[in-house]
């Protein structure tokens, strides 16, 4: 694979900025938003809730939600979207109320919500559960120091948003310090909300009059620092060259750094990245963990780049008992992977592998397989 490719807008950016556009009556400019069916679902989510939405362009979307005229969001449409739960936060800051139902998303493990549910609780949500859904309803948030069970993203983005109306002052902590985390922080920060520590694992939100904000917003995503490490990927695995203009070159050191113990070679000329295969590729050990280190959704396609370099890798995800579930469709391709335990997996390699009928429960995994080796059928 060779050539030159714009980076997209950050999906794990795009979706919490989206639900928290809810957070002000204003208008919300936001520009390098991708074009992915996620986004599409969320738009769909928020102009049933009352959001008034223009798409002036693929990449561009104004957004703007005067008045809320529901606080379910629509269950078939949660069902498709994992990152719905995003929409949970700002409704209850809101609305002071929430009907959630279990949002769907890549089948990769359990992925429970119970850390957003005890965040709520810890703010003065009172929570009910009944057999599909939770229903959250709150007079009065306060504010208050918030211990989350698990550095989790997406909760730590729920909590973030829900304290915005919260009466006095939250600490959330250890919060997450992803990129997307900091650039919904920023995006709020832009409505009149006071944020600080946001990249850090203590997040202190201060809010003095718990008023919604009514201010009109312009705001430029940051770009997918998980698409840039897939086409990086890619073009080692196919033996090419690729530019990747609009690239997040600030927020790839851990993804850099793995590709050149692989073998690659990779050069920074910003906002560019250029990604040249070199022979030989060579194995190295690959262990995915909380920001800034290497994203879990980098697993699957630094396995198959595993498969296609010179000795023997160590593939650790602690974080999904099934993120692995793909290997089973790379042996019957021709790799040679031993799966330890759910979470662990040895790849001898290089292999060649063939197409054929596969079934892949990743996405990234998917790309990789029809990507590189013949027909394949993916389902």
């Amino acid at each position: 694979m060779s050539g030159r490719v714009a980076i997209s807008g950050s999906k794990n950016a795009a979706l919490p900025i989206l639900a928290a556009s809810l957070l002000t009556t204003g208008r919300c400019h936001l520009t390098n938003m991708p074009d992915i069916d996620d986004v599409n679902v969320m738009l769909k989510i928020l102009a049933d809730l009352g959001s008034q939405i223009k798409r002036p362009h693929r990449h561009e979307i104004i957004i703007a939600t005067p008045k809320i005229r529901l606080s379910t969001p629509n269950p078939q449409l949660v069902q498709r979207l994992r990152a719905s739960i995003l929409l949970a936060g700002a409704l209850i800051a809101r609305t002071g109320q929430c009907r959630l139902f279990h949002p769907g998303g890549c089948v990769i493990g359990r992925r429970p919500i119970d850390t957003h549910l005890e965040a709520f609780r810890q703010l003065g949500v009172a929570l009910r559960q009944e057999d599909n859904y939770y229903q959250l309803t709150t007079k009065q948030l306060r504010g208050r120091q918030i211990f989350l069970d698990e550095v989790s993203v997406t909760a730590t983005e729920n909590a973030v948003m829900a304290a915005c109306l919260a009466r006095g002052k939250t600490t959330i902590t250890p919060a997450a310090c992803e990129p997307h985390v900091v650039d919904l922080c920023l995006f709020l920060q832009k409505m009149g909300y006071q944020i600080s520590g946001a990249g850090n694992h203590t997040i202190v939100i201060t809010t003095n009059n718990k008023q919604l904000s009514t201010i009109n917003i312009e705001h430029r995503l940051i770009s997918d620092e998980v698409e840039t490490g897939t086409l990086a990927a890619a073009a080692l695995i196919t033996k090419g060259k690729i530019t990747l203009d609009n690239a997040p070159v600030d927020n790839l050191a851990s993804i850099i750094h793995k590709l050149r113990q692989f073998g690659g070679r990779l050069s920074i000329k910003k906002p560019s990245l250029i990604v040249e295969y070199t022979e030989p590729l060579t194995a190295a050990g690959v262990q995915v963990d909380t920001w800034p280190r290497l994203p879990t959704d980098l697993q699957p396609v630094l396995t198959v780049l595993a498969t296609q370099s010179r000795g023997t890798s160590l593939i650790h995800d602690w974080m999904y008992e099934r993120r692995l579930g793909y290997i089973d469709e790379l042996v019957k391709m021709g790799a040679s992977i031993t799966l330890c335990d759910p979470h662990r997996a040895i790849v001898a390699g290089p292999t060649k592998l063939s197409g054929g009928q596969i079934i892949s429960p990743d996405i990234r995994a998917f790309l990789l397989f029809t990507l590189h080796y013949g027909q394949t059928y993916c389902h």
